[in-house]
């Protein structure tokens, strides 16, 4: 018994870092219908983010205390990464939404401009992985044979915690209503005067403020910091939120932690080796099934 609820604990860890992310993905394609695959490696840059606050405020010019750094860095790492999001909103995707390009190069320009993302974080910090400052003691409890640390339960804390809000702005104010009435027709949303773009730039700023949210939190778990970090991470993400059902916040929410269970418990059977393929085998039998995802309904066009 001790052993499956140290597997779900980790299960449900995995399952938060790749939420965090999903829920960018499916705000952007829900208000959009865009596949922002550029979102994995601002999820990345979130990471470096925090690592160059870290130093800052840790290092001889500051010198503040680790838990007042911490307090300090999570909204600063999430407001500095949502300006990186929005900046790939005005610069990359609003050119061509207004040229009304077709959604396939789009695709192709969210693709490069994670690739962008990459080679500059590479070019500016190398190939050598950095190490992520340590912010909060770890503190380890251990319940019989369970042992459960304090940043495990922050990060599911604010996993939770992250989707509550989310749900919320979506489902009971006004500019949620304004997100959910572009995704069903953003050529009439402007014409009862409501600004489309801030609403878009709403929806990015969310996006990669919870991924900036996510990089600081897996760095402090994970506390080795490379420039390619977030592509792996970022296309599962993406994954999970397909089969979850993109564009519908709870199915990106229940994609995550269903993939970070999968994973776990794969490897608590298997080698290690074989976590992706299961894993990814186990998903596509459920796009196999539903297509849409769990979460997902088909859209129909009207003519």
């Amino acid at each position: 018994m001790d052993f499956i609820i140290q597997n779900i604990l980790n299960a449900l860890q995995w399952g938060s870092f790749y939420a965090l992310i999903a829920l960018g993905y499916t705000l952007v394609y829900g208000v959009l219908l865009l596949i922002n695959f550029a979102h994995g490696d601002v999820f990345m840059v979130g990471a470096y983010i925090a690592f160059g606050l870290a130093s800052l405020l840790l290092g001889p010019s500051i010198g503040l205390s680790p838990a007042l750094a911490f307090v300090l860095i999570i909204p600063l790492t999430m407001m500095l990464t949502a300006c990186v999001g929005v900046t790939l909103e005005r610069i990359a995707y609003r050119p061509l939404r207004r040229k009304g390009a077709h959604r396939l190069y789009v695709v192709i320009t969210a693709l490069m401009c994670g690739l962008i993302l990459e080679y500059s974080n590479l070019a500016a910090f190398g190939a050598s992985r950095l190490k992520f400052p340590t912010l909060l003691e770890k503190t380890v409890w251990h319940i019989g044979g369970v042992s459960v640390t304090n940043l495990k339960i922050l990060v599911i804390f604010a996993a939770i915690t992250v989707f509550l809000i989310l749900n919320f702005i979506v489902t009971k104010t006004k500019i949620g209503m304004a997100m959910r009435g572009i995704s069903y027709d953003k050529f009439a949303i402007p014409l009862m005067g409501i600004p489309i773009d801030n609403i878009i730039v709403f929806t990015f700023v969310l996006g990669s403020g919870f991924a900036g949210l996510a990089g600081l939190l897996f760095a402090m778990s994970y506390p080795i910091l490379e420039p390619f970090m977030g592509a792996l991470i970022g296309w599962k993400a993406f994954i999970a939120a397909v089969v979850g059902g993109i564009g519908d916040i709870r199915g990106a929410f229940v994609g995550g932690f269903l993939l970070g269970f999968i994973e776990i418990g794969v490897v608590s059977v298997f080698p290690s080796t074989y976590r992706d393929f299961f894993a990814f085998s186990i998903l596509l039998f459920i796009l196999w099934l539903k297509p849409t995802g769990l979460f997902g309904v088909a859209k129909t066009t009207k003519i």
